[in-house]
């Protein structure tokens, strides 16, 4: 049996939306609840964080934390230095991004599925994109879109809309082909971890501003899951004021 050590990186400081993990969402502050959705899963879960305050919650609501470096560039860095503190003889660490309230355990489970391939080196999520999505939400540039092999790897990752369909009009291309939204949760084997984070930035990943990229033009794969699961990443206020609503109408506590 694998162990896997989930790893909520953590900052204070948000463009968009300062404090953001201590934001409050249905009396419980957000990084609270991303611990608790993902602490059942688990065999182990920290938050990695660069400041005091946040620090001061987790230990507050009896969480477990580990202060790390302010100057990481990606949450995949600071899973890594999080991650040779915390020790222990873990197989995979899961790289949960604390602005995901709603991350469900069926979600969790496609992601450590992928492992039971002895051959995954990384792992990350999937969700088709629906008609009813509609042209504007595939166009998104903010929506990061996937491609992947028969072996359910990931070929591409792109802001654009990947493929092009040449000889269709736009109109029907969601009806033609699918396309999928990728979901920005990661796992990795714990010696693939250390590797990808000493690799310099990449000139794909420089352009389309995805670090995932990286891995791939460096040769590593990425095995896939997939999800049905919509969730609501929070990155501006109003997005807190929309999770505040579609929290009503789940079963969270």
């Amino acid at each position: 049996m694998l162990k896997f050590l989930g790893i909520i990186p953590a900052r204070y400081a948000s463009t968009r939306f300062p404090a953001k993990p201590l934001a409050m969402l249905g009396g419980k502050t957000v990084i609270r609840r991303v611990y608790e959705q993902v602490n059942r899963e688990l065999d182990d879960v920290y938050v990695a964080t660069d400041d005091e305050r946040i620090e001061a919650e987790v230990r507050a609501f009896g969480g477990k934390v580990v202060m790390t470096s302010p100057h990481h560039k990606s949450g995949t860095d600071r899973c890594y230095e999080a991650c040779q503190k915390i020790g222990g003889a873990f197989d995979v660490v899961v790289n949960i991004q604390g602005d995901e309230p709603f991350i469900q355990s069926s979600q969790l489970k496609a992601v450590k599925e992928c492992f039971e391939d002895a051959s995954t080196q990384i792992a990350t999520l999937v969700k088709p994109f629906t008609v009813d999505n509609g042209w504007e939400a595939l166009e998104n540039a903010n929506s990061p879109k996937v491609v992947l092999n028969k072996n359910r790897n990931a070929l591409y990752f792109s802001r654009s809309i990947i493929p092009y369909q040449r000889n269709a009009d736009k109109s029907d291309w969601l009806k033609n082909h699918v396309y999928y939204k990728h979901i920005g949760l990661y796992a990795y084997r714990t010696e693939v971890l250390k590797e990808i984070t000493s690799l310099p930035q990449s000139p794909l990943e420089l352009a389309e501003s995805l670090e995932q990229l990286r891995w791939l033009e460096n040769g590593y794969t990425i095995k896939v899951g997939f999800t049905e699961v919509e969730t609501i990443g929070i990155d501006t206020p109003q997005d807190l004021a929309r999770a505040e609503e579609f929290l009503k109408t789940q079963h969270f506590s």
